[in-house]
């Protein structure tokens, strides 16, 4: 009979847990998080010592791995923090909070404020630009998101306010790498001077350009290898081009029908403050797919690798969500 994952040593039992992650997060030696030294620690072994818990002989100060990154400071058990991190990485649209307090045994706040922290350990959006000499890069626009703008847009005109529209949506610009990765970002609209700070910034200019027609995208397609484009206004889906190649913005589209499946039926309800880690999810699931030769362990063992440095507290978190609902 097939064994579960789960019954994997790492998701249920502490020591293995930390072990693990020690394994994964200092590869080369273990690394002080206060003063950098590598290998010049060693384990405390009192009775009452945590487990995982190491001195270094260089600033003398006591740590655990959790120390500098996504668990640090949390009261929730590593092994199944290791849980948590599997089960969104192997969810292709998504894991809810109310999911991670059912099935984790926590409460919902907790489980909110874990999803937030795997997602802050997803991000990267600092890995290099996309694309590259005979690469294509796909950019498209898209709407999921209403914009935080008070309770008054939720009341009926009768009441002296108007119902909410698809204008009053969060743009996101998505840039997909046809078979290589995804980079999300929300903007304020979708100017040409937006669309050329996000197209620029994330892609490499060496590459051949596909969009729709929008007219922003023409100055910008200028500075690129190529630019082709299709006019789905005139229904034009798809073109061919020479050497096989095929103008069409269909890729990027089918990454934002994952997305709105995700939004509209596991989260239901994303906050503008906190779009920009859901894009960061999927962009991770995305660009770590198993089209690419990534399974669901080794996606879940390279989101465990970026926890370093990403330190994310409840306060921050809360912060943002209070400064979008005062403005």
């Amino acid at each position: 009979m097939p064994r579960s994952i789960l019954d994997e040593p790492r998701f249920r039992d502490e020591r293995a847990a930390y072990s693990y992650v020690e394994t994964q997060i200092w590869p080369d030696g273990r690394i002080c998080p206060h003063c950098g030294v590598v290998d010049r620690s060693g384990p405390l072994k009192g009775k009452s010592t945590r487990i995982g818990v190491y001195k270094c002989y260089a600033c003398r100060k006591p740590f655990t791995v959790k120390v500098g990154t996504i668990f640090e400071s949390s009261h929730v058990p590593l092994h199944i923090w290791l849980q948590a991190i599997h089960l969104m990485c192997s969810s292709k649209k998504g894991f809810s909070a109310n999911q991670f307090a059912r099935i984790l045994g926590v409460d919902i706040k907790t489980g909110w404020f874990i999803g937030h922290r795997i997602r802050e350990a997803m991000d990267e959006s600092g890995s290099g630009p996309l694309g590259g000499e005979g690469k294509i890069v796909e950019s498209d626009e898209s709407y999921t998101v209403y914009k935080e703008c008070g309770p008054t847009w939720f009341l009926h005109p009768e009441h002296g306010w108007r119902r909410r529209t698809g204008g009053d949506r969060v743009p996101v610009v998505t840039l997909v790498e046809r078979a290589g990765r995804a980079r999300s970002q929300k903007t304020e609209n979708v100017t040409a001077a937006t669309l050329r700070g996000v197209v620029f910034g994330n892609v490499d200019t060496k590459s051949r350009l596909m969009t729709d027609e929008l007219r922003a995208y023409q100055g910008i397609g200028r500075r690129f290898a190529g630019h082709d484009t299709v006019h789905h206004e005139e229904e034009e889906w798809a073109r061919q081009l020479a050497h096989g190649i095929k103008a069409h913005t269909n890729t990027v589209e089918g990454f934002f029908s994952l997305l709105k499946r995700g939004i509209y039926g596991c989260y239901f309800h994303v906050s503008e403050a906190h779009l920009h880690r859901y894009l960061a999810e999927f962009d991770f699931r995305y660009s770590n797919r198993i089209k690419l030769g990534v399974d669901d362990t080794e996606r879940s063992r390279r989101a465990l690798k970026g926890v370093v440095g990403k330190r994310l507290t409840y306060r921050t978190t809360d912060r943002q969500t209070g400064e979008a609902q005062a403005t």
